[in-house]
C-alpha cells in the first residue's frame, strides 16, 4: 500500500471492521488457498499479495489498531463527500464559480490582448478559492473548450468562453471593463486585480 493511496483491507478481505481475530485468520486461509498461484487455475497474483498484506496487518493488534486509525478517517471523508454530493446548494455554487472565472478570464483577455492569460494560482487567489477547487473548475471549463493554455503556461477564454460569458449574461456590458489608467501596460502588461474582479462580477 502506497502512501498516497488508502486500501480497506476489510472490504479486500469480505470482513465486518469488528471481526476477531479468529475470524479474520480463517477467512484469510480460505482466500489464500484459492487464491495461491500454486492452487489456482486463475492466478491472479496482484490480488494474492494484497490479501497477504491485509492479513499481516489485521493479525497484528498493533499495526491494527494503527490501521483502524486510518480507515476510520478514510470514512470520514468518504461520508463527508456523500454529503457534499447530497448538498444541491454546493453544486450549484460550483456553477457561480465556474461563472466567475470565465468571467475573470473575459476582463483580462478584453483588457490586454498582448497578456491574456492568467495563471491558476492567480485565479485561486483572486476567487479566494483553495486551488485544488479551482483546478476542478479550471478542468471542466478547460474540457468544454471555454479556456486554452498558452505558450507562457498561464490560461486564456477563447472565441468559445467569451460566447458562454456573453450567453449567460453573468457581466453586464457596462462593467466588462473598467477605465482603468495603468501606465505600464505597454511595457508590462496588466493583470487583473482584485478591483477589476469585484467590478467584473457586479
Amino acid at each position: 500500500m502506497s502512501a498516497n493511496e488508502f486500501v480497506d483491507f476489510y472490504e479486500l478481505l469480505q470482513l465486518s471492521s469488528n471481526a476477531d481475530t479468529e475470524t479474520i485468520e480463517r477467512i484469510f486461509r480460505h482466500l489464500a488457498k484459492k487464491l495461491h498461484p500454486d492452487h489456482s487455475d486463475q492466478t491472479n497474483n496482484d490480488q494474492f499479495i494484497k490479501i497477504v498484506e491485509a492479513y499481516e496487518v489485521l493479525s497484528d493488534p498493533e499495526t491494527r489498531a494503527g490501521y483502524d486509525a486510518r480507515y476510520q478517517d478514510y470514512w470520514n471523508r468518504k461520508w463527508k463527500l456523500a454529503s457534499v454530493a447530497s448538498d444541491m446548494s454546493e453544486i450549484g455554487d460550483d456553477k457561480v464559480a465556474r461563472e466567475r472565472i470565465l468571467s475573470l478570464l473575459y476582463v483580462q483577455r478584453r483588457r490586454t490582448m498582448k497578456s491574456p492569460g492568467l495563471g491558476e494560482t492567480e485565479i485561486s487567489r483572486l476567487l479566494n478559492t483553495p486551488l485544488e477547487l479551482a483546478e476542478f473548475h479550471l478542468w471542466y471549463i478547460k474540457t468544454k473548450g471555454w479556456v486554452e493554455r498558452l505558450e507562457t503556461g498561464h490560461l486564456a477564454i477563447t472565441a468559445l468562453g467569451v460566447d458562454q460569458v456573453e450567453k449567460s449574461r453573468s457581466l453586464r456590458p457596462e462593467k466588462l471593463i473598467e477605465a482603468h489608467n495603468h501606465p505600464h501596460d505597454a511595457a508590462e502588461g496588466w493583470q487583473a486585480s482584485d478591483e477589476d474582479l469585484r467590478a467584473a462580477n457586479e
